[in-house]
């Protein structure tokens, strides 16, 4: 990453209350986002879609967010009211949610969501949004918007409809895109293709991608660098393409439970957790200072 940072995050912290005491679901996170693609890795529950969350106001009490900064383009966005995170949400700071039937309004023709959506956060006419709606499902390869746009989601694929997600977290012009799991659900074609799609958008808008996924292969060859999470945690930071000569015992175990295509085992190893990664130093990548940004 070059330049000043779209996105400053510095001790990013989630709680909630439980009987046993509060619960940080998120603990000591901190990055700075550049015009990059930022790949945030580790198991269930490690916190990933959290974090996201937590950058977009979306934690709902009793949960607390705190940090010591959350900045958008120099400006404080930790904690704002209601009404102004509205101003920022989907407008400035997108999200994609994994999958797009528990997104899309089922009773609502798709055409007419991301009219809704444009219009909440860019205003305009509704011959405007139309037009802004169809411009989109072009930018995201379908090869007939017209039919698509007047189609339900139930009509349409889990690929076509992770594009018209895309697509209408898209059209308002953001800074930022939180990708959560996008192509979880998606074959491996589909899945290459909305990649494509995301890596194109993102270079030719200029933006931020913050891509959380389960999937370390996919992350060492789509993004620039990567978050390693583990317990609410950061352990490791690392250049996504030396994913492989990661430092880390638990980001070590991660790939070593990954099943390899040509050195086939009949049973593959289970990862040993230690107490200490809870707490332990964090893992720098050595080239991190490479990016004046980074992770510090």
């Amino acid at each position: 990453m070059s330049g000043a940072p779209i996105l400053s995050v510095r001790d990013l912290r989630v709680t909630f209350p439980t009987r046993q005491g509060p619960f940080e679901a998120v603990r000591g996170i901190s990055f700075d986002l550049g015009r990059e693609r930022l790949g945030v890795v580790g198991e269930s529950g490690s916190g990933k879609s959290m974090t996201g969350r937590a950058i977009l106001g979306l934690v709902r009490p009793p949960g607390r967010v705190t940090a010591a900064r959350m900045e958008l383009d120099g400006e404080n966005i930790l904690n704002l009211p209601e009404r102004q995170m509205r101003s920022i949400r989907g407008n400035r700071i997108s999200m994609v949610m994994q999958d797009p039937k528990f997104s899309l309004n089922p009773v609502m023709r798709v055409g007419d969501q991301i009219v809704e959506a444009y219009r909440l956060h860019a205003g305009g006419s509704r011959v405007e949004a139309r037009a802004k709606a169809m411009e989109m499902l072009r930018a995201v390869r379908i090869r007939d918007p017209e039919r698509v746009y007047d189609a339900y989601p139930h009509e349409v694929s889990g690929g076509m409809g992770q594009r018209i997600m895309i697509a209408m977290m898209l059209a308002p012009n953001p800074e930022v895109l939180i990708a959560d799991e996008p192509t979880s659900a998606l074959d491996v074609s589909v899945r290459s293709e909305v990649l494509r799609i995301m890596d194109d958008l993102v270079q030719d808008r200029g933006m931020g991608l913050i891509f959380i996924s389960h999937d370390l292969h996919l992350v060492s060859q789509f993004c620039d660098r990567v978050l390693i999470m583990y317990a609410g945690r950061v352990v490791e930071t690392l250049t996504a393409s030396r994913l492989h000569e990661a430092r880390h015992p638990y980001t070590r175990g991660l790939l070593s439970s990954l099943p390899q295509l040509y050195a086939p085992v009949d049973r593959l190893p289970v990862l040993d957790r230690k107490p200490e990664w809870r707490d332990g130093a964090i893992i720098e990548d050595s080239m991190i200072e490479a990016f004046p940004g980074g992770i510090r």
